[in-house]
């Protein structure tokens, strides 16, 4: 029985918010329609000539004392409002609205068709805890002596910030070292270098870990009984010293490459060695893990070195090697790399197939992953693309497909189409990026802006779609359609990475909501109001009494109308109901 009511009630709830939504027009005609009828009965033209006489009565003071407090209550709803919304980023009527009188009203919450319409398993995103300030290694990182410093040189700015030099500092400590070092000179020595703020002091001690290499140890070797013969032995190569000339000193890439392929004769031997006592203990497997981190970043380098100085292909093929032989290290993000050097080769099938393996559901995305995507897309159609052409007959598939992948890359980073179409100047990247952050999106444009280029029409294509995408994004933009909700506190990171002589781009810019502006005008309003009614009183109320006429011209034309069409009979029996 219960159940039954309860479903009952339901039934009728449905048919109300159905009446409501739906039908609320017709009510309100009726409403008005029955008002009319009855305003014998309930004497309303009685009442409304006592109301027009009271209002007569009064002094224009009531009028400057009405508009005056009217204009303090909406400056005092514009002040909290503000507040509100600059500390939780929404207007606060706003938000009631939409949580307490939407659902009364039969709206529906769009967080569940949302949800529900993420492709590509990017919906998974939205149940992990995803870390929204990570900031990566940027995957294209230049050299500092080589590149960063001739920049400094020539226009007398630093391209990195301290904040990112810092995280560089972090990420050698944590590769290059590990507890075993003081065991070893030179690495000791290595140990506090990376901790050095200081690029001369930083600079001097590789030199020094480099020199302890060259003293030569004696060790006692009795081959005779009567007699010892002192054997001569050298110490190995210190391989993270080179590494560091390579990044710092050396001020051309043929010179890093040369520093970079010492480093990798001393960092395989020293990898060598630790590989077959991994299993000694932890300590060796500490050493084994850090000279592996050594070994890939050398030869990681290199095939680096290589695309610069124009050897694409012998880059490429390092790069693919290196994947083979370290296949779990993806933290390196090789693919990244290989992906630049296979479009520099216009090698379109094996760009194809990289993204096959990594634009998965699984592993995280990136502007590279999604930006290369779309312009593999948009190359299938761009050179024969026109906005009037596809405005008069609509999209092909081809076509609706380009778009979506360009909708999916600018919803992942929105920053990156301004710089790809040179709406905004680039800078050098930092060496640190904010996934779907301003820092992403010019590392991302230095290296590939060619590539787009050499694809014609992909950015006229790019031009024409990449807005629309903000026209998809359900509202507010922070929910997201495609991915999770972006990151709130990417414009704090991007202004840490990136250097001060550099405009941020922000997004989603927060506009002003609704009833801020509304609030903003009616207090500018009632404010004016009450300034002129007290100034000019008798000029103000015929300006009323004007504008109340013409607002209700339009009401006594209709009822006049309807007047005339009744019959007079029907009429009077009505209004006697």
């Amino acid at each position: 029985m219960a159940e039954a009511a309860g479903g009952f009630l339901e039934q009728l709830k449905s048919c109300i918010v159905w009446s409501w939504t739906y039908l609320w027009t017709v009510w309100f005609f009726i409403v008005l329609f029955l008002v009319y009828i009855l305003r014998v009965p309930l004497k309303l033209s009685d009442n409304l000539s006592t109301v027009s006489m009271f209002l007569n009565t009064l002094t224009p003071k009531f009028y400057v004392a009405l508009t005056g407090t009217s204009s303090l209550i909406s400056g005092l709803i514009l002040i909290f409002e503000w507040w509100y919304f600059r500390k939780y980023g929404t207007s606060f009527i706003e938000q009631v609205s939409v949580s307490h009188l939407r659902p009364l009203l039969g709206g529906v919450d769009n967080n569940s068709s949302n949800n529900s319409n993420s492709s590509n398993g990017d919906s998974d995103s939205n149940r992990q805890s995803v870390s929204e300030c990570k900031v990566w290694r940027n995957p294209l990182n230049l050299f500092r002596g080589a590149e960063y410093n001739r920049y400094t040189w020539v226009t007398g700015r630093e391209p990195l910030t301290y904040y990112d030099m810092n995280l560089s500092a972090q990420d050698h400590q944590t590769f290059f070292t590990c507890d075993s070092d003081h065991l070893r000179p030179a690495d000791a020595i290595m140990q506090k270098a990376w901790r050095e703020r200081n690029p001369q002091a930083r600079i001097s001690a590789a030199h020094e870990a480099l020199e302890i290499n060259e003293i030569r140890s004696r060790v006692e070797v009795p081959l005779i009984a009567s007699s010892t013969i002192w054997e001569i032995k050298l110490l190995p190569k210190c391989a993270t010293a080179y590494i560091l000339l390579a990044e710092e000193e050396a001020t051309t890439i043929a010179e890093a490459e040369k520093l970079f392929k010492q480093a990798l004769k001393a960092g395989d031997g020293c990898y060598r060695r630790s590989q077959q006592l991994q299993h000694h203990g932890s300590q060796y497997e500490a050493q084994h893990r850090r000279d592996t981190n050594v070994l890939v970043y050398i030869k990681r380098r290199l095939a680096m070195c290589a695309r610069r100085l124009g050897r694409t292909r012998e880059a490429v093929k390092m790069m693919r090697d290196l994947m083979k032989e370290f296949p779990l290290l993806s933290m390196f993000n090789i693919h990244e790399n290989l992906l630049e050097a296979l479009l520099e080769l216009q090698a379109y099938a094996d760009v194809q197939a990289v993204l096959a393996k990594y634009d998965d559901i699984s592993l995280p995305k990136s502007a590279t992953i999604c930006y290369t995507a779309a312009l593999l897309k948009a190359r299938a159609v761009s050179d024969k693309f026109s906005p009037e052409a596809a405005s008069r007959r609509g999209l092909s598939t081809a076509e609706m497909n380009a778009v979506e992948a360009i909708h999916r890359a600018v919803e992942f980073n929105p920053h990156v189409p301004k710089y790809l179409l040179e709406m905004k100047s680039l800078i050098l990247p930092p060496e640190h990026i904010l996934k779907r952050g301003d820092s992403e999106a010019i590392a991302y444009a230095f290296f590939h802006l060619a590539h787009w280029k050499r694809v014609e029409g992909a950015l006229n294509l790019l031009h024409c779609t990449w807005e629309g995408t903000f026209r998809m994004i359900p509202y507010p933009l922070e929910k997201g359609h495609l991915f999770y909700p972006y990151p709130i506190c990417t414009e704090t990171a991007d202004r840490e990475l990136l250097p001060s002589f550099h405009e941020v781009s922000v997004y989603p810019k927060k506009e002003l909501p609704f009833f801020i502006l509304f609030t903003a005008g009616l207090c500018s309003f009632t404010a004016m109001l009450a300034l002129l009614t007290h100034q000019f009183p008798e000029l103000m109320g015929v300006f009323a009494k004007a504008f109340l006429s013409t607002l209700f011209a339009p009401l006594n034309f209709v009822m006049e109308k309807v007047e005339s069409i009744l019959p007079s009979s029907l009429w009077h029996q009505l209004t006697r109901i």
